[in-house]
C-alpha cells in the first residue's frame, strides 16, 4: 500500500466548529476558549499545557503516520485537524525570560545540568565524577570605562555614595562628575552616564561588537602561555594537559558585556585525570597574564586606530568541590544558567530585533539604551563596520555573540540534554498507551512518515488567557 503524506494549506484552515457550552460555571480561562472553541475549550487548554505554558506556540499543519514496513498499512494516524485548534503546537524554545517565561524555565534547567556536570560530573549524562578533582576556576570578564556612570557602591556590607568628590568636579559641558547618592538595588539611574555628551558611545557600541573576537584570542593566548608557564612546546603540553570552557554573557547596566567563564583543566583525553602540576592556582595565573595579554586593533570611525582590551576590574575565583559555600559548583552553575535566559533587556534595551529607524524614537526604552541602537544604526551603515552587521544587533547594543558557549570537551551538550528529554517523554507515552489498552507498535517492524508545514506562532489570545489565570505560567 502506497503512503502519502501531506501539508495543509494554512491559507483556507480554520478552527474546528463545536456548540457552545454554558460558560457561566466555567473558569475565566476555560471561559475564554469556551468562547472561541465551544466544547473543545478543555481539549485546547490541554494542548497548551503539553507546550508548557509556552507564550507564543509555535503551529503546524500536516499529519504522521505509523505503517507496516512489510505491509504499508496505516496503523496509527495523527493529523493535525483532529486537535480543536486545527494545529498541532510546539513551544518556542526562546531561551529570553522576557520573551517566554515558560521556555525560559526550561533553558535554565538545561544549562544548569550542563554546566553543573562539566563542574561535579553526571555519570547518568556520560560526564565522569572525577572531574570534581580538577583544578577549576570562575573568571569576570568586564568591560572598560567609556565615560562614568551612576553605580552601586557596596563595602563590607554597607551601601556608599555612588562618586564621592569632595571638590565636586565638573565636566566640559558643565555637569557633575560627582554623585553623592546611595544607589537602592532597582534605582534606575544605575548604569546612566552622568554626563551623556561625555560618554563614549561609539567606543562602546564597538567594544560590544568585538567581545567575541576579544574572547577568541584570549583563549587562543591560554594554552600558549600555559606551555610557556612549563617550558614544554604547545604540542607536548597538548600530550599531557587541554584547557576546557564554558562562558556566559552578562549586560551591565551601563550597556556594556561582561562575561563569566569556567576554566578547568584536563588531562589530554576526554575526561582523563588532570597532570599532578595542575592547581588552580597556576590556571588562575595563566588566565590573569591572557587578559592582560588579549587586545584588539580596529578602525575607528573618523579613521583613527583604536585599540580594544578588557576591563582592569578582573576577578577570578577558585571553585569549591561540594554544594555549600558561595564559590560551590551549584552556586556557580545556577549563576551562570540564570544569566543564560537573559539579555539586553536588563540594560534597559529592547528584546526584539529592529527593522527601520523609525522604531527607536517610539522604543520603551531608556535614554542611554537608545543613544546605543541609535549609535548601531549610524555606525551600522559605515562601510568599514558592514561586517560587524550593526544594524541587524542594534537591539543587541552591538553585541553578536552567542550567550552561552562551552568547548568541546566540557560537559555535555543541550542536544544530548534534549534528546533524553524527548525519548523519556515517548517512553512514557508508549507505557500510558498500553495501560490505555493501545497498540504498541516495534520499531523495527513500522515506519513513522510525518509531513509537518508552519503555519504561525502564538495563538492570538494568550494575552487574554493569562490575565484570565491559566492554563499555568503564560505570560503576554
Amino acid at each position: 500500500m502506497r503512503v502519502s503524506t501531506f501539508a495543509a494549506s494554512t491559507a483556507t484552515r480554520l478552527p474546528r466548529a463545536f456548540p457552545a457550552p454554558d460558560t457561566a460555571a466555567l473558569p475565566d480561562s476555560l471561559a475564554l476558549l469556551a468562547a472561541r472553541y465551544g466544547s473543545g475549550a478543555p481539549a485546547v487548554l490541554e494542548q497548551l499545557r503539553r507546550t508548557h505554558d509556552c507564550s507564543a506556540p509555535i503551529r503546524l499543519a500536516g499529519e504522521r503516520v505509523t505503517v507496516d514496513r512489510e505491509t504499508g498499512e496505516i496503523l496509527a494516524r495523527y493529523g493535525s485537524d483532529q486537535e480543536p485548534s486545527g494545529y498541532a503546537l510546539l513551544p518556542c524554545g526562546n531561551r529570553r525570560a522576557s520573551r517566554c517565561p515558560a521556555c525560559s524555565k526550561l533553558y535554565r534547567g538545561d544549562a544548569f545540568a550542563l554546566i553543573r556536570a562539566g563542574l561535579a560530573g553526571d555519570e547518568a549524562k556520560g560526564v565522569p565524577a572525577e572531574l570534581a578533582g580538577h583544578p577549576r576556576v570562575f573568571v569576570t570578564f568586564t568591560a572598560p570605562s567609556f565615560g562614568p556612570v551612576h553605580g552601586r557602591v557596596v563595602r563590607a556590607g554597607r551601601v556608599l555614595p555612588c562618586r564621592a568628590r569632595r571638590d565636586h568636579p565638573v565636566c566640559s559641558h558643565g555637569l557633575p562628575t560627582w554623585c553623592a547618592l546611595r544607589h537602592a538595588e532597582n534605582d534606575p539611574a544605575l548604569g546612566q552616564p552622568l554626563c551623556p555628551e561625555c560618554f563614549d558611545y561609539e567606543a562602546a557600541v564597538l567594544w560590544n561588537a568585538h567581545v567575541p573576537a576579544l574572547w577568541r584570542r584570549t583563549i587562543t593566548y591560554l594554552p600558549r602561555i600555559l606551555a610557556a608557564e612549563l617550558g614544554v612546546s604547545r604540542t607536548a603540553l597538548r600530550e599531557t594537559a587541554r584547557i576546557s570552557f564554558a562562558k556566559v554573557a552578562e549586560f551591565q547596566s551601563r550597556g556594556l558585556v561582561h562575561l563569566h567563564a569556567i576554566f578547568r583543566i584536563d588531562g589530554p583525553d576526554q575526561g582523563s585525570a588532570a597532570p599532578p602540576w595542575a592547581t588552580s592556582e597556576l590556571l588562575a595565573d595563566v588566565v590573569a597574564q591572557a587578559v592582560a595579554r588579549t587586545s584588539l586593533r580596529i578602525e575607528g570611525p573618523a579613521g583613527a586606530e583604536m585599540e580594544l582590551r578588557w576591563g582592569v576590574q578582573f576577578d577570578v575565583r577558585a571553585i569549591q568541590p561540594g554544594t555549600e559555600g558561595e564559590w560551590s559548583e551549584a552556586r556557580v552553575a545556577a549563576y551562570v544558567a540564570k544569566y543564560a535566559t537573559k539579555a539586553a533587556e536588563s540594560a534597559g534595551g529592547p528584546d526584539r530585533r529592529l527593522r527601520s529607524p523609525y522604531e527607536i524614537e517610539r522604543l520603551a526604552v531608556t535614554d542611554h539604551a537608545r543613544r546605543l541602537i541609535t549609535t548601531c544604526w549610524t555606525l551600522g551603515g559605515l562601510a568599514q563596520y558592514e561586517h560587524l552587521r550593526l544594524r541587524a544587533w542594534a537591539h543587541m547594543l552591538g553585541f553578536r555573540g552567542h550567550f552561552l558557549t562551552k568547548g568541546r570537551r566540557y560537559s555535555v551538550t543541550f542536544g544530548a540534554l534534549r534528546t533524553a528529554r524527548v525519548r523519556y517523554r515517548t517512553n512514557l507515552a508508549m507505557i500510558a498507551r498500553g495501560l490505555n489498552g493501545g497498540d504498541e507498535y516495534d520499531e523495527a517492524s513500522t515506519l513513522v512518515i510525518g509531513h509537518f508545514a508552519f503555519a504561525g506562532v502564538g495563538m492570538g489570545f494568550m494575552s487574554e488567557l493569562a490575565a484570565a489565570g491559566g492554563p499555568g505560567g503564560l505570560a503576554p
